[in-house]
């Protein structure tokens, strides 16, 4: 048994244990640690520092001279050095074609892989609701991208 299908018995445990439905992961981790779950190790403090920027990394935004427009600074390129996976991040204003193809068509595969589960889960939903009308999830985000990048901007509301 993996340590995440064992961490899903526990959350099942939990939730029949105790009645509840709406699980707070918190309150499960205690139940876990009372029960001899072992805590885990302390992160590497380089390793955490990392993790923080690459958040801001994620969070820097600029905005299009042209357009007006924001746009994300900083992409993740996943690439293969020494035969182990890692993540560099490039600035979209220097990084060459290659680079940002190869981040942007990840980041489309990211949410294709979102789509194909948010289908598979509604599906699911739909099947043992079948005396409910079924929920329906248009997957076509065409005009949803469209709306949303000519809407106003929260800064030109706010003016």
């Amino acid at each position: 048994m993996t340590k995440h299908v064992e961490m899903q018995y526990l959350i099942r445990l939990y939730k029949e244990i105790t009645g509840e439905h709406e699980v707070d992961m918190k309150k499960v981790a205690k139940f876990a640690h009372q029960r001899g779950w072992p805590l885990p190790e302390p992160k590497d403090p380089f390793d955490m520092l990392a993790t923080e920027f690459t958040q801001a990394a994620r969070q820097e935004f600029r905005r299009d001279p042209r357009t007006g427009k924001p746009y994300r600074a900083n992409h993740a390129l996943p690439v293969s050095q020494g035969g182990v996976q890692l993540t560099l991040w490039i600035d979209i204003d220097e990084a060459p074609r290659h680079q940002m193809h190869k981040s942007l068509i990840n980041r489309r595969e990211q949410m294709v892989g979102d789509g194909v589960q948010l289908s598979l889960d509604a599906d699911h939903w739909n099947s043992i609701h079948e005396e409910e009308d079924p929920i329906a999830i248009p997957m076509d985000l065409t005009d949803d991208i469209e709306w949303r990048k000519n809407a106003p901007d929260e800064d030109e509301d706010a003016a």
